[in-house]
């Protein structure tokens, strides 16, 4: 007969100390009882500020003070095993760390995924990007994903909100690192002392992982090329066909010899866009859709929109980036509002 644990292992639920602590039938509604939750949930590192919005009439704004949580990390622990990227480009280092070295099927192609943008900030969706990849390339395909990577773009993509690229790195490997054995990080493009366009980037994953390492290691000794694709939402496909914003010459070259893998979003039909367009119609063999089964629409857009409203953004992004967020004050003073909601 298994026995209760002691009152000393009782794990915190919901925010409070204990179950005796917390009832789900009392009303939470009240002032009163407002203050009395906020009693309980409040910590000595974490302090919450409710007024009333002189902006939006009665409503309460919620501005949070606090840069932790309960279950707040420390920033700079490192986890073991893990490598984090250089803030200059003399001291940057390819990030293997997570790169499988043999494949589980032989008889399948080693892939990498490659996700080039701002991740400013970075979200859940875009993590989840990769886990409806890595199920769709498992189901559909005769490849094997071995790893996969971020790439944020440098300060010299000209974009509204974009925070520095090595506060988007640091968040990007806070994200990953403890929540994926297969997911890294790489500096590169954001440390290039100009813009760098996407073809070119997935040149350096191809010198570095193909050329430099060699691929992954067979059995018998030998080494076999990975195949690298872009990873990207249906919003990038369909910038591919807006006249004049992707050179023909880089489409043919990252199409042609890379690929793409394409997670469609809410109101989005990329077969469509992909039959009216002349150069991705014809590359369409080397393009893998992917239909969201659970649609997921979070936008960094709006998450700096929260925080510049003082709105709550826990749930949207990993706890460690919002507590990096708090800390270094991020995306305060965001764009203009009016151009966040028009876009």
């Amino acid at each position: 007969m298994s026995q209760k644990p002691a009152s000393s292992d009782k794990k915190s639920i919901n925010g409070f100390e204990s179950m005796d602590e917390y009832s789900p039938d009392e009303d939470w509604s009240s002032e009163h009882a407002q203050r009395e939750l906020e009693q309980r949930l409040r910590r000595p590192s974490v302090t919450r500020k409710w007024q009333q919005s002189s902006h939006t009439g009665p409503s309460i704004t919620r501005q949070y003070l606090a840069d932790t949580f309960k279950d707040a990390i420390d920033l700079e622990e490192v986890p073991r095993g893990v490598v984090r990227q250089a803030q200059q480009l003399n001291d940057y280092v390819f990030p293997s760390h997570r790169l499988r070295q043999t494949l589980a099927d032989e008889s399948k192609i080693p892939l990498i995924l490659v996700a080039c943008g701002s991740f400013s900030p970075i979200t859940y969706l875009h993590l989840r990007m990769f886990e409806m990849a890595l199920d769709t390339i498992h189901e559909q395909t005769n490849m094997e994903l071995v790893a996969g990577y971020f790439s944020p773009v440098n300060d010299h993509y000209k974009k509204p909100g974009l925070a520095p690229a090595f506060h988007r790195v640091r968040m990007c490997e806070l994200a990953c690192e403890r929540t994926s054995s297969w997911l890294m990080v790489d500096a590169w493009e954001s440390l290039q002392t100009s813009y760098t366009c996407t073809a070119r980037v997935l040149d350096h994953f191809n010198e570095e992982i193909n050329e430099k390492l060699g691929g992954i290691r067979l059995k018998d000794g030998t080494q076999r090329k990975c195949k690298i694709m872009l990873l990207a939402g249906g919003d990038l496909i369909e910038s591919m066909g807006e006249p004049g914003l992707w050179a023909d010459t880089d489409l043919h070259h990252i199409l042609g010899n890379y690929g793409c893998v394409i997670v469609e979003r809410t109101g989005t039909d990329v077969w469509a866009f992909l039959l009216a367009h002349d150069i991705l119609f014809a590359y369409r063999g080397n393009i893998l859709v992917i239909k969201q089964l659970i649609y997921n629409d979070i936008s960094s857009t709006k998450v700096r929109l929260f925080i510049r409203r003082g709105m709550s953004i826990r749930y949207l992004l990993p706890n460690s980036v919002i507590q990096y967020i708090e800390k270094h004050g991020l995306y305060r003073d965001a764009e203009p509002v009016k151009a966040i909601l028009s876009k």
